[in-house]
């Protein structure tokens, strides 16, 4: 019987990118995270996990050597647009850290994700010390942006994906397909959970809501409280019929006229996490960590993709 793949993920957030690999069949021997209500959020969803909450920088990779993949999605902010885009002078970049972990775990694959950003001009010296940096550490590294929308997540959400596969394992990974128009709206994707409290307009507000959502927006603790963004998204939202100058707390009742909020929920299932998977009763909090994840669909499909070369040698993949 064929041992289960297993992984270590670094900035673990509040489990998108783990949620979807663990989907794909990887088995989690340590998630780091530094955030404690991501932790807690990360321990309330799975408590067979083995959170560890601390710094990255001040994890040891040397007790999980040989892992099959070490994952991660290093924070965004040095290359998003909506910071300042300082990249390897921010202190907030994490991919020397990333790069640390790799030398000293030596896992058979490497799956690290971020904004698109990262591919500006202005990174490209970064970007390919970044990938050069793992090939020298032996792996055949790849770098592509997906759209989530390719992988039933109804939100515009194009994400970076570097993957990494040892040169000793014989194989080349391709990365997934997807298929659009296996997405839903965001009134098909929605629609239920608009009218749980029978509001009377949920069917004409789904049947207007026909196009996927912009991106959600997490920020930081410093900035915004819970809505859905800057003023452009925002007006991209009022042109699905959402109010998003502000999260709710419930669905709207049966009476309610004008434009509704979306609640944490809601959120949730437009970033393609599970309606049981829980982020705890902060609203601000939850709409945070819920904005700041990778699309689990996303992981997962790019997980099995990679489980395909690790389980084969390489082929099929």
């Amino acid at each position: 019987m064929q041992k289960p793949l297993t992984c270590v993920e670094i900035c673990a957030g509040a489990g998108g990118q783990a949620l979807g690999l663990a989907m794909a069949g990887f088995v989690h021997v340590a998630l780091v995270e530094y955030e404690e209500e991501y932790c807690n959020t990360l321990k309330q969803n799975r408590p067979e996990w083995n959170i560890i909450c601390k710094d990255v920088r001040n994890f040891d990779g040397k007790p999980y050597r040989g892992v099959d993949l070490l994952a991660g999605g290093v924070p965004c902010p040095p290359f998003s647009i909506a910071g300042k885009k300082l990249g390897k002078e921010d202190e907030r970049d994490l991919f020397p850290e990333a790069l640390r972990l790799i030398k000293e775990i030596e896992p058979r694959a490497v799956m690290l994700e971020n904004v698109r950003g990262f591919l500006d001009k202005g990174f490209a010296e970064y970007r390919q010390f970044i990938l050069e940096s793992i090939e020298k550490l032996g792996y055949n590294t790849q770098i592509r942006l997906l759209n989530a929308s390719d992988f039933g997540v109804p939100q515009l959400r194009p994400r970076v994906v570097i993957v990494g596969i040892k040169k000793e394992e014989n194989g080349s990974f391709s990365y997934p397909q997807g298929d659009a128009d296996m997405t839903l709206t965001v009134g098909n994707a929605l629609y239920d959970l608009m009218a749980e409290n029978k509001w009377k307009y949920a069917k004409k507000w789904a049947k207007n809501a026909n196009r996927i959502a912009p991106t959600l927006v997490g920020g930081s603790k410093k900035h915004g409280g819970p809505d859905l963004g800057p003023v452009r998204a925002k007006k991209a939202w009022e042109e699905l019929g959402v109010d998003g100058k502000g999260v709710a707390n419930t669905a709207p009742e049966s009476d309610f006229e004008g434009m509704p909020r979306l609640t944490s929920r809601m959120l949730a299932r437009i970033q393609g996490f599970p309606d049981t998977w829980t982020f705890g009763k902060k609203k601000t909090a939850a709409c945070r960590m819920i904005g700041n994840a990778f699309p689990p669909p996303v992981a997962k499909a790019v997980g099995e993709k990679i489980k395909e070369c690790l389980d084969y040698g390489g082929i099929n993949c």
